[in-house]
C-alpha cells in the first residue's frame, strides 16, 4: 500500500541523515530497545515530581526524581537544598530559571551575550522582561569589560545568563569572573542562570578548570541541561534545576490531579525520565566518561585532517565542537551543517566515526578549494 510505502521511504531518509549529521548536538548513537514495550502506555508525568500524592497511576514520577537527585548530585547542590523536573529541552528549563529569576526580582534586568541561544529572547518576550545584550569576545565568550559596564550603569537587579558552551563556538562564560565584576560593583542582589545544555554532561568529566566552573557548589541560582544532546534520546528532553528556596510561592496544588504542579507544562511525557533513567542506571557505569574523553580525541583528530588540508580548524578547551570555514550550502545540506557568518562547526558526538570525519575534511576541502 502507498502509505506504507512512504513510512519506508521516510525511515530509509532518516537512516542515511543520522549518518551524516555533523553540524548540531543530537548524539544518533543510542539503543533503547528495551524500552519499546512501554510505549503501549500513555505514561503521563502530572505536576511536582517531588509531591507525595499523585492520582494519575501511570507515570515515572519517581524515576523523574532519581534523576533530578542525580542530576543534583553531579552538579554539586547540597540535600535537600533544590528542586527541579524533567523539561522538553534546553529552551523550556531556560524560560523556567529565568521565570523563576523574575518571581524572585519582579524588577530585575536579563545579561545575554550576542551568543546566547536564539530561544532566550523569545523567552523574554514570553516573560515580558527586559534584556541587554553584551558583545562577545572573538572566542564566544561574554566581553566582561562590556558587562561590567552595562552593570555600572543600571539600578536593577541584575539576572546574569550565562553561557555554558555557545551553540557556535562552544565557549563557555567565566561564572567566577562575573561574580567578582558584582562585587566589584558592590552589587548584593543578583540571579545567575547557566545553559549547560550541552556542556553540562561533558564538562563533569573532564579536566576541570576554574573558569569554566558552574554549578551549585559555586551559588549558581539554577542550570539547565539536555538530555538529547549528549546521551542521545528518541525525543528531545532536558532538566531544570534550581535552588529550592527560590521555590516560594511559586505552583499551587491541584485537586483533581492529587499533587501540586510548579511546571510549565504540567503534563509532560513520562517517557523523558524513563530514557535518562535506563541510560544512566542500566548502562554500562562510565559509559559517559568514556565517550566523552573520546569525543575530545576525535575532535582534535579532526583538527589535524583539516590541518593536512590547509584548512585551519580549531576548538575551545573542553570543547569538542571544531570550528571551521563556511562551506557552499551544498556541503551544508548535505552534512547539516550549522553556519553563521563566515564560520560552520562538526561536532564529534560519539556517532561520528574517524573514517567518517577524513570522508567529510575531504569532501569540505574539495567544496572550499572551488
Amino acid at each position: 500500500m502507498k502509505k506504507f510505502r512512504e513510512l519506508e521511504t521516510l525511515y530509509a531518509r532518516f537512516e542515511q541523515a543520522a549518518k551524516e549529521m555533523f553540524g548540531y548536538p543530537i548524539c544518533q548513537l543510542f539503543n533503547y530497545s528495551k524500552l519499546f514495550r512501554f510505549l503501549k502506555f500513555h505514561i503521563n508525568n502530572l505536576g511536582d515530581p517531588f509531591s507525595e500524592a499523585w492520582h494519575y497511576r501511570i507515570n515515572t514520577l519517581k524515576i523523574e526524581k532519581k534523576m533530578i537527585d542525580y542530576f543534583a548530585k553531579l552538579f554539586h547542590a547540597p540535600k535537600n537544598t533544590y528542586w527541579g523536573y524533567v523539561t522538553t529541552g534546553g529552551t523550556e528549563g531556560n524560560l523556567y530559571g529565568l521565570y523563576v529569576a523574575r518571581e524572585l526580582y519582579p524588577e530585575g534586568v536579563v545579561f545575554y551575550s550576542d551568543q546566547t541561544h536564539y530561544s532566550v529572547p523569545k523567552n523574554l518576550r514570553l516573560l515580558k522582561m527586559p534584556g541587554v545584550v553584551i558583545p562577545s569576545l572573538p572566542n564566544g565568550e561574554i566581553d566582561y569589560q562590556h558587562l561590567k559596564k552595562k552593570l555600572a550603569s543600571r539600578k536593577q537587579v541584575p539576572i546574569i545568563f550565562a553561557n555554558i558552551g555557545t551553540t557556535m563556538k562552544g565557549a563557555v562564560d567565566n561564572v567566577r569572573r562575573i561574580q567578582e565584576i558584582l562585587k566589584e560593583l558592590n552589587i548584593k542582589k543578583s540571579y545567575i542562570h547557566c545553559d549547560a545544555a550541552f556542556f553540562g554532561l561533558t564538562l563533569p568529566f573532564l579536566p576541570k578548570l576554574d573558569s569554566q566552573a558552574f554549578d551549585f557548589s559555586i551559588g549558581v541560582d539554577s542550570l539547565v541541561i539536555s538530555g538529547h544532546k549528549m546521551i542521545g534520546t528518541p525525543i528531545p528532553c532536558g532538566v531544570i534545576l534550581t535552588q529550592k528556596s527560590h521555590m516560594t510561592g511559586i505552583g499551587s496544588r491541584i485537586e483533581y490531579v492529587g499533587a501540586k504542579d510548579n511546571t510549565i507544562g504540567g503534563s509532560r511525557s513520562g517517557l523523558f525520565s524513563l530514557f535518562l533513567w535506563y541510560e544512566f542506571y542500566c548502562c554500562k557505569k562510565g559509559k559517559l566518561a568514556g565517550q566523552v574523553r573520546d569525543c575530545i580525541k576525535r575532535a582534535d583528530y579532526a583538527i589535524k585532517k583539516f590541518s593536512q588540508a590547509g584548512i585551519h580548524a580549531w576548538r575551545g578547551p573542553n570543547s569538542f565542537i571544531v570550528v571551521f570555514p563556511r562551506p557552499s550550502m551544498k556541503m551544508v545540506k548535505k552534512w547539516q551543517l550549522a553556519i553563521q557568518g563566515p564560520t560552520s562547526h562538526l561536532i564529534t558526538l560519539p556517532h561520528v566515526y574517524r573514517k567518517t570525519i577524513d570522508r567529510f575534511v575531504k569532501e569540505i576541502a574539495q567544496d572550499l578549494e572551488k
